[in-house]
């Protein structure tokens, strides 16, 4: 091979192992065939190739490549998923920017051990997919320019009748089925007969097919949703199908055809299965045979005609030779087979049982020294990280160069062996080096998808992967099929459930894998140990969590793995009691460099020495609030915040112990200790609003609070029970406005039926207390429910009617009003006469309020009696009733002197007595200003929402309900 040759293909090597994806634009011409030939080379190297074109009728995207071609098509509501069987996301960077005509929008998103192209399509946008020349493509259609569903066996009609001929030679039998339309079937031998069976229920017309020549008389049925033939037919005769337009023609015997058009290959991404491409795949029939006994299913797919041409046999199931569409002998009861679109997909629960993809490839013996493969696919050997009578580099080198020239060959044939490259990846992860070694892996997957069912394969990139704390995508590698039952699998299945506080999952893991644990190296060895020390001590076994400390003080592990089971072992000796010794621990290890290690040590000092006694509040939070910075991104972080939003609340520091923990509380949501953390960032929000710990607060802190957390507001009765408390305190010191917003937002937003009608009310209250009848009465009107307390429509007809007063329509209030003689609707009334001029109702109504008050000579009167004694008084003269206004006066004087205006109160009660002339209103202005009635409604509605507020506390007898409120995320609370 020449040194210019040579270049070349390393040259392409390197682009197929390192690319994510690429993109080709070409013009679709009126036919919709892409023009794409000079890009064939590319297409053959890059793991996933994507190509547009465009015409006036649609967009076709076509996904090539290795990978590419390999993708899965499915639609969810309006929405198009390609799922490519990559973790490196092709470049959709052009559709994203510039989608195509019925698409709203393009976006990629990682899926297990996948990537997804999720296309948005307009309303009345449409597409249509299939598999052509090595390629899954998508045409994909504006509103209103999609063809019409081609037709399918779903049109035949119930009884249809389907004429059947034959024509016969002395060693050949043609069959013609006329169907009305186009059906899918499947055609194959099965022992001695051949099978037909089509995916529409019809009567079949056999009198055209008397003669079959050299086969036996078919018999036919007929199912709920299929029409199946059988013939009887030596085995040596060959079987042939094609279809044309809405008929099959099936040949049994003359020359053999060979059957093409369905690939077969393994999906290795998640639980291990078979997918069958096989274009235009309608249905999965299961059959009986009636000879045998036995049950298999037959696969249908339109025309033009596709078959298996060879007999593959797993231990789950058996696909036979067809001549056209699929079928599948199984002695299981749960192989599922799904057909979808073009592709064909063969399952069964924990996936099938498949030899590993590398027996395919040639033989291979490993270079010298290399490190060699371990008993188990997940294990790692001390040996691996060894450099020989080298250096790190040389030996880097070596098996650097002989893993680079075995991908070369392998760019020219795919039967090449991987052994180099699995040598090189079984150093790097004995060295440490997880991050270099899922780069090999990954290239290596990339070049030849169907390895990922390979067990040493996935189990050295989930050990890898859990070396760098990517712990999801590690347990992603490990619950593969191919590792089910590897008890080094089950080792690292326990470090995991650990790392993620499943501490009994990690306890059942680390006992089926306890047999393995000691051929790992030490390091990983002490790891272990200290994991399921953990989970010992935190499902309360406290000697098991001993006996496994000492296991790993017994390794000779390094530093760092020491240091880590010391941190197990001052929690130990904190639950045995022995506190001065943890904090000794803990002390001693907090000196460490390693700020991982040094982190959790120093936190415990600080949990010790609160408790003690021997560090004040105030620098213990100094303290967190360092940590807090020091040590980011897993529990250590999340157990410092939960610390320190703890000591925040207990000192009053309600802003800083919400900041503290909200800051962590999305980021580190699905870590150990996550769920914890929010349910203190609730719990504390709950209890700063709901049970009143935040009532020390000045109301407009509390609002500024409320505000800054609101998203923190529980869905349901609760959450709606503290913007209610907290609109009220608004209301004490006349925030109006905001308490209005609060309100507002539950009665549009949250509240329904008897609840939405009593915060309705509430609202309407304020809006009168601010003077904006306008919005009472939308608030009132919008609020209206049939059966609800009388109590409830009593107090919502006395707003109404104030609310008309205030706009002036007196003659409609009263009507509101009606026969209602509760106190306040009297209230209402009067104030209403008062306004029309009308002196002596108005003042008979004040005067009735007071009722026999003035029998109680010994207390004063309070401002409202006052108030309503004054305009009683005014309204007797200014009606000239000398009568009732000496009544009043009789009654009332003793009141004078320890009134809160004497004067006015004297002068209310001696009336017209010396006055000369008419009198008008305008003579007691000053009166009826000190009489103000208004201000008297606001403090008493200031009273009865308060004394609201204290039923809801002690639950007392007449405490409201709690409140239905919509569901909602609890980001909708009241803004």
């Amino acid at each position: 091979m020449s040194a210019a040759r040579r270049r070349s293909r390393i040259a392409r090597t390197t682009v197929a192992l390192g690319a994510a994806g690429t993109m080709a634009l070409a013009p679709i011409g009126p036919a919709a065939v892409p023009a794409f030939a000079q890009e064939a080379a590319a297409v053959a190297l890059d793991p996933v190739t994507i190509r547009t074109g465009v015409n006036d009728g649609f967009t076709r995207v076509e996904f090539a490549g290795v990978v590419g071609s390999r993708s899965r098509v499915r639609r969810e509501g309006q929405q198009v998923i390609v799922r490519i069987g990559s973790t490196a996301a092709p470049d959709v960077s052009r559709l994203r920017v510039n989608p195509p005509a019925g698409v709203e929008k393009v976006e990629t998103r990682a899926a297990r051990n996948a990537t997804e192209i999720v296309m948005t399509l307009a309303e009345g946008s449409d597409f249509r997919t299939g598999i052509d020349d090595g390629a899954v493509w998508l045409n994909l259609y504006a509103p209103g320019k999609a063809p019409a569903p081609s037709e399918t066996a779903a049109t035949i009609a119930p009884g249809t009748v389907v004429p059947v001929s034959t024509e016969s030679t002395a060693d050949k039998t043609v069959l013609q089925f006329q169907w009305p339309s186009p059906v899918g079937a499947a055609v194959f031998r099965r022992g001695e007969a051949v099978w037909v069976v089509f995916d529409a229920a019809a009567r079949l017309d056999m009198a055209g097919a008397e003669d079959t020549g050299p086969a036996g008389a078919p018999r036919w049925a007929v199912g709920p949703d299929y029409t199946v033939v059988r013939i009887p037919a030596a085995g040596s005769l060959s079987v042939s199908a094609q279809g044309d337009g809405s008929g099959w023609t099936v040949t049994i015997g003359g020359p053999p055809m060979a059957s093409t058009g369905v690939a077969l290959s393994r999906d290795d991404t998640g639980e291990a299965s078979l997918v069958a491409q096989m274009a235009g795949a309608t249905k999965a029939i299961w059959l009986t045979d009636p000879m045998v006994g036995d049950r298999f299913a037959a696969v249908t797919a339109l025309a033009p005609g596709k078959g298996f041409g060879a007999r593959k046999r797993t231990v789950d199931a058996t696909l036979l030779p067809t001549a056209q569409g699929l079928a599948v002998e199984t002695a299981t009861d749960d192989l599922t087979i799904v057909p979808e679109g073009d592709l064909v997909t063969l399952s069964r629960p924990g996936g099938l049982t498949l030899s590993a993809p590398s027996v395919e490839l040639a033989e291979a013996e490993s270079p010298d020294g290399a490190p060699v493969k371990a008993r188990y696919p997940a294990l790692i050997l001390s040996d691996w990280a060894s450099t020989g009578q080298g250096t790190f580099q040389a030996r880097y080198r070596e098996l650097s160069d002989a893993a680079s020239n075995e991908a070369i060959a392998a760019s020219d044939d795919p039967r090449q062996p991987i052994e180099a490259r699995l040598a090189l990846t079984r150093f790097l992860v004995g060295s440490g080096l997880g991050y270099e070694a899922i780069g090999v892996v990954t290239a290596l997957v990339n070049k030849s998808p169907g390895l990922q069912g390979e067990p040493e394969l996935r189990g050295l990139r989930g050990a890898a992967r859990a070396s760098i704390g990517r712990l999801e995508e590690a347990a992603a590698d490990f619950s593969a099929g191919s590792l089910a039952g590897d008890p080094s699998t089950r080792v690292w299945q326990g470090y995991l459930a650990a790392n993620q506080g499943e501490w009994a999952e990690a306890r059942q893991a680390f006992s089926a894998g306890a047999a393995v644990i000691d051929q790992f190296p030490p390091e990983w060895r002490a790891r272990f140990g200290t994991a399921h020390a953990m989970a010992a001590l935190e499902t309360g076994d406290l000697v098991g969590a001993r006996e496994l400390l000492d296991y790993v003080f017994a390794q000779n592990a390094p530093a760092v793995d020491q240091l880590a089971a010391r941190l197990v072992q001052a929690q130990l000796f904190e639950k045995d009691g022995r506190s001065d010794t943890a904090l000794a621990i803990y002390k001693a290890v907090a000196r460490t460099p390693m700020d991982g290690i040094a982190t959790p040590a120093k936190l415990g000092v600080v949990k010790l020495e609160l408790a003690k006694g021997t560090m004040k509040p105030d620098a213990a939070a100094a303290e967190l609030e360092s940590l807090k910075w020091r040590w980011r991104g897993d529990a250590t972080e999340l157990a410092v915040i939960r610390t320190l939003g703890g000591l925040y609340l207990s000192q009053g520091r309600y802003r800083e112990a919400l900041e503290a923990l909200r800051g962590a509380g999305g980021r580190l949501s699905t870590m150990p200790g996550g769920a914890e953390l929010q349910a203190d960032l609730a719990n504390a929000f709950r209890a700063m609003f709901l049970d009143g710990a935040a009532d020390g607060l000045q109301p407009i802190q509390a609002l500024g609070l409320f505000y800054d957390f609101r998203e923190l507001t529980p869905v349901g009765a609760d959450g709606d029970e503290m913007v209610r408390r907290l609109a009220r305190r608004l209301i004490d010191v006349d925030l109006l406005d905001q308490a209005a917003e609060l309100l507002k937002h539950q009665v549009e937003n949250r509240l329904e039926g008897v609840a939405k009608a009593q915060v309705a009310t509430d609202l309407a209250t304020v809006y009168l207390m601010d003077r904006q009848p306008e919005p009472a009465l939308q608030a009132l009107w919008s609020s209206r429910s049939t059966l609800l307390p009388s109590a409830l429509t009593a107090e919502r007809r006395g707003l109404e009617a104030r609310a008309l007063m205030e706009l002036g329509r007196t003659d409609h209030a009263l009507e509101v009003l009606g026969n209602d003689q509760s106190p306040a609707a009297r209230d209402v009334r009067a104030e209403i006469l008062w306004k029309k001029s009308d002196w002596t109702a108005a003042a008979a109504l004040y005067e009735s309020r007071l009722g026999e008050r003035f029998r109680d000579t010994a207390s004063p009167l309070t401002a409202d009696e006052e108030s309503r004694l004054i305009r009683a008084g005014v309204g007797y003269s200014l009606a000239r009733d000398s009568a009732a206004l000496s009544r009043l006066s009789r009654n009332y004087m003793p009141f004078v002197e320890r009134a809160r205006s004497p004067a006015s109160v004297r002068i209310a009660l001696d009336g017209l007595d010396g006055m000369e002339g008419p009198a008008a209103a305008g003579d007691f202005a000053g009166l009826t200003a000190n009489a103000d009635t208004f201000t008297g409604w606001v403090n008493a509605m200031k009273t009865s929402l308060r004394e609201k507020t204290a039923k809801a506390k002690t639950g007392g007898a007449n405490a409201a309900a709690p409140a239905p409120a919509r569901p909602q995320p609890a980001a909708a609370a009241a803004a």
